[in-house]
């Protein structure tokens, strides 16, 4: 075979791989381009706002998922069941606070999809994030997020459910020492506030509110339902896992 006839042939091969993998993106490439400049150039340097766990990226070994749930909650990946795949044990937790930088934000073109391994969530947005501090040769920190954001504003918003831009040290430092520990360690203390139950558990994937009397309550449901949190204006009353009282 001729060096041409090879090319052509392997173009043709990459073709008929790219078309089978259709793009998974709706924003238009302009504004694509815009929002990575932006989130890896001045606005980089973010915070931490939900403790989360380090876990693997399912079967890519290069890199590590950041996700603010459990293993056996995370809902990116479904087997031929339809049943959710758990991503791997917890590598280790970084805590609410922690400093990092957006140093690629990838959307899911058909190209992309390609690339990316088999076994992974490759249908969705990533953003690879690096831990101040480590080492280049660490693998990234991917921070997945929902494939229909359509608009940077969307995306945007969805982003600062997980990554702040202003420091959370002040906020934190405020907290009572006992809540501290429970937003590092990824535990509930009763009576802690909501916000802090965010940044401890990460947010809900449903809220409810109801009124009862002058008092508002208010039920989370995490993703795959394993775990509810129930507030009471604004504070920590009840929380379950897996039907058990996770607090007295």
């Amino acid at each position: 075979m001729s060096l041409a006839s090879f090319r052509i042939l392997s173009l043709s091969l990459l073709a008929a791989l790219g078309a089978g993998c259709a793009s998974q993106t709706r924003m238009p490439p302009e504004a694509r381009t815009s929002l990575n400049h932006a989130l890896t150039g001045p606005e980089a340097e973010q915070y931490l706002r939900v403790s989360s766990n380090v876990t693997p990226l399912f079967g890519d070994a290069s890199k590590r998922l950041l996700t603010p749930y459990a293993p056996e909650d995370v809902q990116l990946l479904d087997d031929t069941k339809g049943h959710p795949i758990n991503p791997g044990a917890v590598e280790r937790v970084l805590p609410a606070g922690t400093k990092l930088r957006i140093t690629r934000v990838e959307f899911p073109t058909s190209w992309v999809i390609t690339e990316r391994v088999l076994y992974s969530p490759r249908a969705w947005p990533w953003v690879y994030l690096q831990e101040a501090g480590a080492p280049e040769s660490a693998p990234p920190l991917i921070l997945v997020l929902p494939p229909n954001l359509d608009r940077p504003e969307a995306f945007r918003t969805e982003l600062e459910k997980y990554l702040s831009a202003r420091d959370l040290k002040p906020t934190l430092d405020a907290l009572p020492p006992a809540v501290q520990e429970a937003i590092r360690e990824k535990k509930l203390v009763a009576n802690m506030s909501a916000d802090a139950v965010r940044m401890s558990w990460g947010p809900p994937e449903t809220v409810r509110r109801s009124l009862e009397g002058t008092s508002k309550h208010e039920a989370w449901t995490y993703p795959g339902a394993r775990r509810r949190v129930f507030l009471t204006d604004g504070r920590l009353a009840r929380a379950e896992e897996g039907g058990a009282q996770v607090i007295p």
